[in-house]
């Protein structure tokens, strides 16, 4: 009997965890240590630079590399979710999960990008993402998160 209401109790506990409106962390430190990280592991993958010694292209070389990439973009996805949850989504009004839907979308075709192995639609889709981001930094500053623009992604 003990060791039934436990599990009961256990059970009752985890799933209040799962309903809870309240973050994992605050939205500032999930940006800082989440998003953006996984962000550049994405944008940094492809790049075309020139500069004074030439022009340099920088693409991932290795099966282990692309994987990075691909994870990295099935990860934006999950933010996306995850910034849809009412302890992040909830003070900020509707415009907030236009752009957390914008980065679920774009996620899917950096994967698809990612797995195909291919640099220039990485870049494409890279310059996608900042897009979304940019967008959502300017209608939700960093500043001020609370104060909520009714913002929503133009297509």
């Amino acid at each position: 009997m003990i060791r039934r209401t436990l599990t009961l109790f256990v059970f009752s506990s985890a799933l209040a965890a799962c309903n809870s409106s309240e973050p994992a962390k605050p939205i500032k430190d999930y940006m800082a240590q989440d998003v953006q990280p996984t962000a550049e592991v994405y944008w940094n993958a492809v790049q075309f630079i020139s500069d004074e010694s030439g022009d340099h292209e920088i693409t991932p070389q290795t099966d282990a590399e692309w994987e990075d990439v691909r994870l990295a973009a099935v990860r934006l996805g999950e933010i996306g979710k995850e910034l849809k949850q009412p302890g992040y989504s909830d003070a900020r009004g509707p415009g907030w999960n236009d752009f957390a839907d914008g980065l679920i979308e774009i996620s899917g075709k950096a994967e698809e990008a990612a797995k195909a192995k291919d640099p220039e639609k990485v870049f494409e889709v890279g310059g996608t993402l900042y897009s979304v981001c940019s967008g959502c930094h300017e209608a939700y500053p960093a500043e001020q998160p609370e104060a909520a623009n009714d913002a929503s992604i133009a297509s």
